[in-house]
């Protein structure tokens, strides 16, 4: 070979390697990227188990969510954290009102019963019939 083509040679290897970071026209991140792999996979895999067996998706999105699960739980957690607060204080809030409710109908239905024991006490005992039975 003469000097010329081996630097030919070498001049076109040095283009033919491509960085993958560098490669993405559509100007995604490698995580990006990634992601989009993965749902594209996933979503393969879905219609796949659809049309083959309906029964087993349940399954696959289990699986999905256990796999994105450790990436995904801190920032959902973190992002959830206030709303999770705001139930909370709803709800105790709620069962503050439900336990005031629930004290106010316990003293009616007492004063409804206290009512009625001192009408029955009051009113005079019928007669017994003290004549013998012939």
């Amino acid at each position: 070979m003469s000097k010329s083509k081996v630097d030919a040679d070498e001049h076109e290897d040095t283009h033919a390697v491509v960085d993958p970071e560098h490669d993405n026209d559509d100007g995604l991140t490698e995580e990006e990227t990634n992601i989009v792999a993965t749902v594209a996979t996933v979503g393969a895999v879905g219609i796949g188990v659809a049309l083959f067996e309906a029964a087993l998706l349940p399954g696959l999105v289990l699986g999905v969510a256990a796999v994105a699960a450790p990436k995904f739980a801190p920032k959902l957690g973190s992002a959830l954290g206030p709303i999770f607060k705001s139930t909370v204080r709803g709800v105790y809030k709620l069962g503050q009102k439900t336990k005031e409710f629930v004290a106010e109908t316990n003293e009616h239905v007492q004063d409804i019963v206290a009512e009625v024991d001192a009408e029955t006490k009051g009113k005079p005992a019928p007669a017994k019939d003290t004549a013998p039975v012939a």
